[in-house]
């Protein structure tokens, strides 16, 4: 399990976020989620196209704080951030070189740098020179040290262990997930989120980025976690990567034995009909897909069975008329409980009732 150098990551109360082209593009999910839900309050977003604008306006959420937009670091930094989070996540993972100018320009004057890309921060001279204590770069697409191979232990937790599944990489897995802590917690149980990706383990501040552990050792980084953390809650929400109808993707295997999940919620963007990166691929009908996840985690009878036990549809762009339709239809499609956990703040509540129910 990572955490940040210091291991101070709640200790951090002013969070700039360096979304630059992430705010309109589709490469700022993550900053995006680290307004929703960080820890740290975000007192201003570094974007050169929409500096000046509203950011509530840009995102459409009508949730979001009035946070300033600003054009550079140099700007940001008149309002005092502890640490300064890159928020997006350029085609290839790499840091854009022109970048580096402003990254350095914040250690410098006493950020803290929160990276989840390829690139290492740390190797770049002048920012590991401008390390110091209370000033520290948390490069977190890294291997865990002492990973072994998955066995299949998780089985043997007492908790349950909710793996969110998706039709398509980036349909809103990490939210969802999210969100359902956040009821779990609420309402008095021992909840925590499993963080799988950068996002995150920014927002909870510990986890595994699965896409930088080799895949040999995957489902072992992963059940790590799960023994680690399952003691101790009753309830874990394992975000999810990826997704099996994904021919990209490595990633949603080794969580599923990793996790040993109890419990599945199904994750779809309901606006999709295709694979966002591969059109050619049409996504079955969501009642099959449910099937096809429940037999993969049964493996024949290797391992416990799991249902997939409600349906988190992310009904982004659509009116609350049509998403309310999709809503309805999915429902009877699949015969699950369905909802949008973000639309509808009782969708959560719901959803989460289905897992308790069940077992």
């Amino acid at each position: 399990m990572f955490h940040p150098p210091d291991r101070n990551h709640r200790a951090i109360r002013r969070l700039a976020i360096l979304q630059h082209g992430g705010i309109l593009g589709d490469s700022g999910k993550t900053g995006l989620s680290l307004l929703r839900y960080s820890h740290a309050e975000v007192v201003v977003v570094i974007d050169r196209e929409t500096a000046g604008r509203s950011l509530a306006e840009l995102t459409g959420l009508p949730d979001m704080k009035n946070t300033p937009i600003v054009a550079s670091v140099a700007e940001a930094l008149q309002y005092s951030p502890e640490a300064l989070a890159i928020g997006i996540a350029p085609s290839g993972g790499s840091l854009p070189a022109a970048w580096l100018d402003e990254l350095r320009l914040a250690i410098r004057s006493g950020v803290s740098l929160w990276n989840g890309l390829h690139t290492p921060l740390v190797a770049d001279a002048e920012i590991a020179c401008a390390v110091r204590p209370g000033v520290h770069v948390w490069d977190m697409r890294q291997e865990p040290a002492g990973l072994s191979v998955g066995t299949g232990a998780a089985r043997e937790l007492a908790c349950k262990r909710v793996l969110f599944v998706g039709t398509d990489m980036a349909i809103g897995k990490m939210t969802a997930a999210l969100e359902l802590d956040r009821v779990a917690r609420r309402r008095g149980l021992r909840s925590k989120f499993i963080a799988t990706g950068q996002g995150g383990m920014m927002i909870a501040g510990d986890g595994i980025c699965l896409d930088a552990v080799r895949v040999d050792y995957a489902s072992g980084a992963v059940q790590a976690e799960m023994m680690r953390h399952g003691p101790s809650h009753d309830i874990l929400w394992v975000e999810g990567q990826g997704s099996m109808l994904n021919p990209a993707s490595t990633a949603t295997l080794p969580l599923i034995r990793g996790s040993q999940p109890t419990h599945l919620i199904l994750v779809h963007k309901s606006s999709l009909k295709t694979l966002r990166s591969f059109k050619h691929i049409v996504i079955p009908p969501l009642d099959r897909v449910a099937a096809f996840y429940e037999t993969v985690t049964a493996a024949a009878g290797a391992f416990a069975p799991a249902k997939v036990v409600g349906v988190a549809l992310n009904t982004w762009g659509m009116s609350d008329e049509e998403a309310a339709k999709q809503t309805e239809q999915t429902a009877a499609l699949t015969g699950l409980p369905c909802a949008d956990v973000v639309r509808a703040r009782s969708g959560a509540e719901r959803l989460l009732d289905a897992v308790l129910a069940d077992g």
